[in-house]
């Protein structure tokens, strides 16, 4: 449904610009949480270029936490655990998982894709509100200045 901003008073057009920029910062709210996924799935390619047959036997910190490791031994670099959602782990030859990883990373640049212009589109209508209300701003400030001019006379 179309609406012509010049017909609304100034708090539905403040209302309106209110509601842009809320949607705005969600779209932008949700461009920032899917690029921090694709930067983790991003490392996560990138690490497993450690798994290759010279790093075999190699002696390693192994995370039980974020602060806390424990020594361990790389024996298998031919294969590794994949979280693919909701606790699921599959193990996968490195191959396997870097195409697995790549998958996800293009379809986390797509959702992104999708999400940029519907932020864009939110800034423009959020710049169309305030320029009309700017303008009516106007038409009431010279208004009050005539009728002031008008009283005086």
């Amino acid at each position: 449904m179309a609406v012509n901003l010049t017909e609304l008073s100034l708090p539905q057009l403040e209302g309106l610009k209110t509601q842009f920029e809320q949607e705005a910062e969600f779209l932008t709210s949700s461009i920032g949480q899917l690029k921090v996924v694709q930067m983790k799935y991003v490392e996560a390619k990138d690490s497993l270029s450690v798994l290759n047959k010279n790093n075999a036997g190699k002696e390693l910190l192994v995370p039980l936490t974020s602060s806390m490791y424990i020594p361990g031994t790389l024996n298998d670099v031919e294969h590794v655990l994949v979280d693919v959602g909701t606790g699921y782990y599959v193990e996968k030859n490195v191959d396997g998982t870097k195409e697995f990883f790549k998958r996800k990373i293009e379809f986390l640049t797509k959702q992104i894709e999708k999400v940029q212009p519907a932020l864009q589109e939110k800034h423009g209508m959020k710049q169309a509100v305030i320029e009309v209300m700017n303008i009516k701003i106007q038409q009431l400030q010279s208004l009050q200045a005539s009728q002031l001019g008008t009283t005086e006379a």
